[in-house]
Formats: C-alpha cells, structure tokens, sequence
C-alpha cells in the first residue's frame, strides 16, 4: 500500500510543481507592468528590483499554491482515469478512498504550512514591499512631477504645464517656506535637475516673474521678472535610508496582533459608551432647561461632541470587522488546499481530462468562482452585512460540500460532465463559423 501511496503522491508532485511554476509567473506578468512603470520613472537599480520581485512573491503565492493544487489533482486524476489505471485500481479491490487518502493528508499538512505561510511570513512581507516601494517612489521626486498637477516637496508646491524632451513649460512655484509672505514664481519653461542621490533639487527657470510681498509693508506687492533663476533646494526629505513607516494595515499583521487591536479597540468601545450614555443624560437634562443664548450653545456643543463619539464608535468598529476579515481569510484561503483536493480529484476522474490546457481552463474557472466569492464576502464583512467569518468560510464550506457529493458520485462511477464532448462541440461551431 505504500508504493500505491508513493506513486499517487508522485503523480500529484509533477503537476503541482508546474502548475505553480506557471500560475505565479501569469500573476507576477500582470505586477510586473506596474514595477516596469516605476523602473522607467525611478531608475532603481538591480537590487532594488531583485528585493520588490522577491517580496512580492509571497502575496501571489498565498493565491497561486491552492490553485496549483486544484490545477495538479485535475491533471493527475485525469490521467488515471484516461489511461484507465482506475479500472485496474478497482480490479484490485483499491477504491477511491484510499486513491484520494495520500493527496488528502499531503494537501492538510500543505493547508498547515500555508497558515503558518500566512499568517508570519505574508504579513512581514507586505510590510516590507510597501516601505520598498515608499522609498522607490521617494527616491526621485522629479518622476512625480506630472503634467497639469500640483506636486509638493517639502516647503514647495509644484506645477509643471506640459514635458517637451527634458525641458519643463508652464512651470509655477509656490515657495511657502516663509509661512507668514509666501511667494510665487512662475516661468515659461526650465530644467529640473537632482543631485546628492536624489534627496537635492536645482531647477533652472527662463522668463518668469517672482512675486513677493514686502515684510515691512504687506500692503506692498512686487512683481520681478527675470530671465534666467536658479533655485536650490538641498533637503528634499526624501534619503532612501530613513524613509519608512512601521504602520502596519490588516494585511501586514499577524493574527496575535490583530487580535490585540481587536482588544484594544473593544475597550475604547467600552469606554466610549460609557461617555456616550453620559453626554446623552446632559442634553435630556439641558433639553428641559430655558432655551437662554447660552444653553443654545452649550446644547449644540454637546450635540456635536455626540456625534463625533458616535462615529468614533462607528470606525472603531469597522476596524474589528476588517481584522477580523483579515484573520478568518488567512485560515480560509490555507484550507482552501484541502478543498480544492475534494473538487479537483472528483472531477479530473469524471471529466477524464489529463491535458495541460482543459486542466488549466477548468482550475481558473473554479478559482474564479471561489475568488468573486471571497472577494464579496469581505465586502460585505468590512460593510457589516454579514459575518467575518461566515464570509471568508463560506466559499470553501459550499466548496466542500460539492467535492464530497463529487466524490460520492465518482464512487458509483456516474461521469458529471464530459469535457471532451465539449470541446468536440465548440471546436464544430467555430470551423461553422
């Protein structure tokens, strides 16, 4: 029984090895046109390139590995069946149970890894990519400065008309580093140049005109044209060594430390409550009082600060449901595994399809459906129409179920579709066509 197991293990390793292969490149194909952009507008180095692919791995492989197992145990099953080793499997008196037993238990140790995947190594991973890509697009702010948009850098606030090659037209300044006599400086066109990493700016402006008020007569307004003005500006703020942040969103987390927040925010709750019943017993109270000026003012103060209390409430609320969306997901999306073993082996054998295309074809369109499922669920979780857990558990419950009655009807040997038969159909309407 061993070399049985050994041998459906190995029939299901291959697929699964290429099926991931493949389905993290697609995915990292549709990431990648957006980090080619930010190359081109940065200039990062090789380095930096080589660190963005590498963090962003994890997020597409907590997608790509539960599809690749749906995507081998199609491919696997489906060769059995078409080369009709399940008829002598059944010959022998081995049955589906004990074909499905190895993939079943390899694909719940794989589920126990991608939680532990999830829950440690996603969240440290996102945190990462998203300070690599706060300092990439720190890196050079000139990239930043887009046609018909006001762009600020540090004390200055920049607009840049259109591109011509490397020449700047239309170019207004706002220099507000004098808070008090702010000035304007305008200018037909200019070159805007960086040094010291990035982190300087020297634009050299032609034609332009500055405006000033004059500090000892604010009444006085000045108006200087020039035709040739170079301003420096030697600490942008932007050195790539100490841009980064360790806020962390739902996705950057752990389960302990949403938890914790959960906690906290529950006894900001709790407390806020108690502050709310307060305000409300106040403005009954001052409601039956004489509408003096002063009361007027005092109730609507009172008002106010209710309502600010109740939307704090209302956020901090939000907030838990998001976190608890985050925590259910990582559970459910690990699981995901383990149910897609129950869909995908029932169906490979019934639909005996053993090729790379139809395999693939069949997968995408089953994670399709689980995927607009999750995605949904978390919507509606997050809006509080339904229940963080029942959202993120409720694809792979109904999943679940369908694999099971799959697999009771692969047991009686009844076929659910034939895939061939089609694919024979729709190959005649397009030659008709």
């Amino acid at each position: 029984m061993k070399i049985l197991e050994r041998y459906i293990l190995k029939e299901n390793l291959k697929p699964f090895l290429v099926s991931l292969s493949v389905i993290t490149f697609l995915l990292l194909l549709d990431h990648l046109i957006d980090l080619l952009n930010l190359i081109i507008d940065k200039h990062l180095d090789l380095l930096t390139v080589g660190w963005i692919f590498a963090l962003s791995l994890p997020f597409i492989m907590a997608l790509s590995v539960p599809m690749s197992v749906l995507t081998a145990s199609i491919m696997s099953f489906g060769r059995l069946s078409t080369d009709n080793e399940l008829v002598a499997f059944k010959s022998c008196g081995i049955n589906i149970y004990t074909l499905l037993r190895p993939t079943v238990i390899a694909a719940l140790f794989l589920s126990i890894f991608m939680i532990y995947f999830n829950d440690r190594v996603l969240p440290e991973a996102n945190h990462q990519l998203k300070n690599m890509y706060i300092k990439a697009n720190a890196r050079r702010p000139i990239s930043v400065l887009k046609p018909g948009v006001f762009t600020e850098l540090k004390n200055y606030t920049i607009y840049v008309k259109e591109h011509v090659g490397d020449e700047m037209l239309g170019i207004i300044i706002y220099n507000q580093e004098d808070r008090k006599f702010p000035q304007t400086i305008t200018a037909e066109r200019g070159r805007i140049l960086l040094s010291n990493g990035g982190n300087s700016l020297r634009a050299t402006l032609y034609n332009g005109e500055m405006h000033v008020i004059d500090p000892t007569d604010n009444d006085r307004y000045e108006v200087r044209t020039f035709k040739r003005f170079v301003l420096n500006i030697p600490d942008l703020g932007f050195s790539q060594q100490e841009i980064s942040t360790e806020y962390r969103g739902d996705r950057e987390m752990s389960t302990k430390e949403m938890k914790g927040r959960i906690v906290e925010n529950e006894q900001n709750i709790v407390a806020a409550h108690d502050e709310i019943a307060d305000l409300r017993q106040k403005i009954a109270a001052m409601e039956k009082m004489g509408r003096t000026e002063e009361n007027v003012k005092e109730l609507k103060k009172n008002r106010n600060l209710l309502n600010i209390k109740l939307n704090k409430v209302g956020d901090m609320q939000k907030d838990i449901r998001v976190y608890e969306v985050e925590i259910h997901k990582k559970y459910a999306i690990a699981f995901a595994c383990l149910i897609f073993v129950l869909v995908g082996a029932p169906v490979g054998m019934m639909t005996r399809t053993s090729g790379v295309g139809m395999s693939f074809s069949v997968s995408s369109f089953v994670f399709l459906v689980y995927y607009i499922a999750l995605i949904g669920g978390e919507e509606l979780a997050d809006r509080g129409y339904m229940s963080p857990m029942l959202s993120m558990w409720v694809a792979n419950i109904l999943l679940g179920i369908a694999g099971i009655i799959l697999i009771l009807l692969s047991v009686r040997e009844q076929r659910f579709i034939n895939l061939n038969i089609f694919k024979e159909k729709l190959g005649k309407l397009l030659r008709l066509t």
